[in-house]
């Protein structure tokens, strides 16, 4: 056993990941997405939420009898769970999410993305493999062990080791490398949710709602997945950067890209970093709360009108209820492709605008957009309701994919892995503020008497004044103070290495292959997530076009 450590501790420890020099960069972009396309099914969940509430009756739920204590539903092995007690695994993932990347970050720096991303496909893996096991015997609570915690751990560590690994490889496109992989958990569910729903029908039997066998499934299939992705990653070389890019001198004294590195230790005591955790925990609160409540939105606010009745939503048939769901559904997916592509299209554009600039786009644009919300609901336009939905979906996309190259440019690349995972804990923050604001506030509306098409209009102006503090961080935001940075005799104690020990270091194929076939791995690497993507892509625009059929 003691061998065994020692040879995985050698195969995953930093020194084996660092690159040759003739090392294509490209290649580490697949490796990060393998990560991301699996972890990123943690939004997808929702999709066994309404057969598990079936797990026990199969054609209809066993209901708890009244009285039955929190406790008692969570042991019980003889009723059906509600969607209150499934829903707590969204908390789950998030918390430990955040929890871990800042708990384990300053490690990641030290161990290397290898590691880090071995650790993340065991407990991500494990954690479905042990939900699977609490599904098949009925334990809720360990569904929430397994993929809520276990997973969520998971979570976080898979998340934020690709990212500061991108970071060092692209210097000169920070905010396109990190929006790449980024893109790819916010298009696990595009892919996961359509694959689950295939693998469920195909397991499912007269006695089994095939969640199980399922959650088994996807373990398998991720596992081979991210292991692809851990054992594909490649850390530069100290002092590397790509051929004929020199860094940006800085010619203006307020310049927001730092020459500078501030450690880990140091970062949380700015304001800097304060601002930016304030700034991501509004623009994410205001961003959860939309995606919280836009599928029930669009039935409530439009109700029969999506179907060309002028019916209000409590006057509408079962079958009705049943059509506008599916364009609910619809409007869902479409809502998941522009929030992916806002991850891709906003941090490639900070590239360019920089990220101060970026932000405020989001907020500004984003206050005035909530605002109008309301108003899309009070004329009746779909279109206009579906387009300004899509937008925000993007720029809560892209806050989420522009926040790692914000936090290099303010605090440096040497340790923004580590930074970046603390910063996440506005993510775990956000993730309890948003859905409670939302669910608290509308449910207030509605026992005050406001009709369900008008409930969301306080909501939606609440949410856009969110934005309005996250645009005063951001405007406040000033270059970190030059005492902060670490002196160039320090130590970071990210991992020593030494030097010329690297070109002892086994070369990867690619490395030693003719240029042809260096190519020819480079593009069966990138086809080998490309084709999911396009898949579920494909299943994601032939649902939505339920939106636009008469």
């Amino acid at each position: 056993m003691s061998q065994l450590i020692k040879y995985f501790n050698g195969i995953l420890s930093r020194e084996r990941t660092i690159a040759q020099p003739e090392f294509n960069r490209w290649f580490v972009p697949p490796a990060a997405l393998c990560i991301h396309l699996c972890i990123g099914m943690a939004y997808g969940f929702s999709v066994f939420w309404l057969p598990l509430t079936k797990s026990i009756g199969i054609t209809a739920s066993v209901p708890y009898p009244a009285g039955m204590t929190f406790i008692q539903k969570l042991f019980s092995t003889q009723y059906d769970w509600d969607k209150p007690m499934l829903g707590w695994m969204y908390t789950l993932f998030f918390v430990f999410l955040g929890s871990s990347a800042a708990l384990f970050g300053r490690w990641l720096e030290q161990a290397g993305p290898r590691k880090a991303g071995f650790i993340a496909t065991l407990c991500w893996c494990g954690g479905l493999a042990i939900s699977s096991f609490g599904v098949y015997i009925h334990q809720l609570w360990l569904l929430w062990l397994g993929a809520g915690v276990i997973g969520g751990v998971g979570l976080g560590l898979g998340y934020i080791s690709p990212v500061s690994t991108l970071i060092k490889w692209f210097p000169d496109k920070r905010g396109m490398a990190t929006g790449m992989a980024i893109m790819g958990f916010g298009g696990g569910a595009m892919i996961g949710s359509p694959l689950a729903d295939m693998l469920m029908k195909y397991y499912s039997t007269p006695t089994s709602v095939a969640v199980w066998e399922t959650f088994l499934a996807l373990a398998g299939i991720y596992f081979v997945f991210m292991m692809i992705g851990t054992f594909a990653y490649r850390v530069p070389p100290e002092g590397w950067k790509p051929k004929n890019w020199n860094p940006p001198e800085s010619k203006i004294a307020n310049t927001m890209i730092t020459q500078g590195h501030v450690h880990v230790d140091h970062a949380w005591k700015t304001p800097q970093f304060w601002l930016l955790w304030m700034m991501l925990c509004l623009n994410v609160s205001a961003g959860i709360g939309v995606i919280g409540m836009a599928s029930p939105m669009l039935q409530e606010v439009f109700a029969g009108r999506l179907l060309g009745l002028e019916k209000e939503f409590d006057n509408l048939s079962k079958e009705e209820l049943g059509k506008i769901a599916a364009y609910a559904a619809g409007f869902t997916g479409l809502l998941s492709l522009f929030n992916i592509g806002g991850r891709f299209f906003w941090a490639s554009l900070s590239d360019i605008i920089g990220r101060k600039a970026t932000y405020h786009i989001f907020f500004i644009l984003g206050f005035v957009l909530y605002a109008l919300v309301p108003y899309a609901g009070k004329i009746g336009s779909i279109i206009i309701f579906a387009l300004i939905f899509c937008v925000i979906l993007t720029m809560y996309g892209g806050a989420f994919a522009t926040i790692p190259a914000y936090l290099a440019d303010m605090f440096g690349t040497k340790m923004v892995g580590a930074i970046h995972g603390r910063l996440l804990t506005a993510w775990s923050a956000a993730g309890i503020l948003g859905p409670v604001l939302v669910n608290y506030i509308n449910e207030s509306q509605i026992q005050a008497g406001i009709p369900k098409s008008h409930a969301y209009d306080t909501t939606m102006y609440i949410l856009a004044s969110l934005l309005l503090g996250g645009m005063v961080c951001n405007f406040l935001l000033k270059p970190v103070n030059a005492k902060w940075f670490l002196v160039e005799s320090a130590t970071m104690q990210t991992s020593p290495i030494n030097k010329t020990s690297i070109s002892n270091i086994s070369a990867i194929p690619n490395e030693t292959a003719t240029d042809k076939n260096k190519w020819l791995l480079l593009g069966s690497f990138w086809l080998l997530v490309g084709l999911p993507i396009l898949w579920g892509l494909w299943k994601t625009l032939n649902q939505s076009m339920f939106i636009f059929k008469p």
